[in-house]
């Protein structure tokens, strides 16, 4: 699947990281906040912390790096969020 297919999908095809990142993608950064404070695994920590980059709160979100035992992210939040939907998505489609 590609960032496009993912992004024209509708909301009720995902749960999950997924729904949090397709939200996010939507601009509803409350509710994807929400989806992903819930999930406790390192996948939920690792969008978790993109939100709080996202958002501009680097404390937070560096807390919640380490939780998902990943290096603060550098660059644009876009790019991150392209790279994580796209593992994520692969590692659904592989399961």
């Amino acid at each position: 699947m590609t960032i496009a297919e993912f992004e024209a999908a509708g909301e009720v095809r995902w749960k999950g990281v997924l729904l949090a990142l397709w939200l996010d993608g939507q601009d509803d950064w409350e509710r994807a906040h929400a989806v992903a404070q819930d999930i406790e695994d390192s996948d939920g920590a690792w969008v978790h912390a993109y939100l709080h980059r996202k958002e501009g709160d680097e404390a937070n979100a560096t807390y919640w790096y380490r939780c998902a035992g990943r290096p603060m992210a550098k660059g644009a939040v876009r790019t991150e969020w392209e790279a994580m939907v796209l593992e994520l998505l692969s590692r659904r489609e592989g399961a």
